[in-house]
């Protein structure tokens, strides 16, 4: 019988282990749990080395809300505190899906909310399911979503189409602002996302603060917006990208200068 590796990831220790045990019942079914977005792509990156690799990862939507505490240690150590590069549900299953696009991510919610499940189909969800949903009723979206299926509560189907709509019209119109824009006006854009300054933009594009100055007022007023917080926000519906770091730039600078110096 092929066994169906599951992943649990919740900050709740009591929860991921009741969770983790009612599975692990389930004769085709192998489970371990994660307390946290990093062990989980610890975990992940583990089992893909021995060549063992999670098939399904149940993901809580509200993963790193709950305030410091507690600890635990199933299979991949649970813990409620803080760690270096910690995200969110939705933020983990966008990375999943980066790093693992063969795992299926199935997200956990206390509360159907049709803009979070809108977020979470975005990042690469296959599922979204309440968390006190029936065991068989999750085994069925599991399984379901190794089908390629995507399992909605009904509930949820008109406010998530409603929520991608109007996320997709939100995206065209940004798209079609930037595109308003000259090149050299979305350079200064991609370093504005970035989180560049004035000083350091001007250094990098060579160019006088004084004209950084009036590309940045050029960009606002193209875009419509009043504040560069606001420019970010339009550029990333939009799809832009923030500029590549000064530093990676330099490094395959220094790679390619001595690579012709061997040549």
């Amino acid at each position: 019988m092929a066994r169906i590796r599951v992943l649990v990831v919740d900050d709740h220790r009591i929860f991921a282990e009741s969770l983790a045990a009612a599975l692990a019942a389930e004769p085709d079914v192998e489970v371990a749990a994660a307390g946290s977005g990093p062990a989980a792509l610890r975990a992940l990156e583990r089992a893909a080395a021995e060549a063992r690799p999670y098939d399904v990862i149940l993901v809580d939507a509200e993963l790193g809300a709950l305030a410091p505490g507690g600890g635990g240690a199933p299979a991949v150590p649970l813990s409620r505190q803080e760690e270096p590069g910690a995200v969110d549900g939705i933020a983990l299953v966008a990375q999943v899906r980066a790093a693992r696009p063969g795992v299926r991510s199935v997200v956990l919610a206390e509360k159907d909310d049709p803009r979070c499940a809108a977020r979470a189909l975005q990042a690469g969800a296959s599922g979204w399911v309440a968390k006190d949903c029936s065991l068989q009723r999750l085994l069925t979206v599991v399984r379901g979503v190794l089908r390629d299926e995507t399992h909605l509560p009904p509930a949820l189907l008109t406010g998530v189409l409603r929520e991608l709509t109007a996320t997709r019209k939100h995206r065209t119109e940004s798209q079609q602002l930037v595109e308003s824009l000259t090149p050299r006006e979305r350079e200064v854009l991609r370093c504005m996302v970035a989180g560049l300054g004035r000083k350091a933009v001007a250094e990098r594009l060579f160019l006088s603060p004084h004209t950084v100055r009036t590309h940045m007022q050029n960009v606002l007023g193209k875009l419509g917006v009043h504040s560069t917080l606001a420019a970010v926000a339009l550029a990333r519906r939009a799809g832009v990208g923030p500029a590549e770091p000064v530093a990676t730039a330099r490094l395959a600078g220094d790679v390619v200068e001595r690579g012709s110096q061997l040549a």
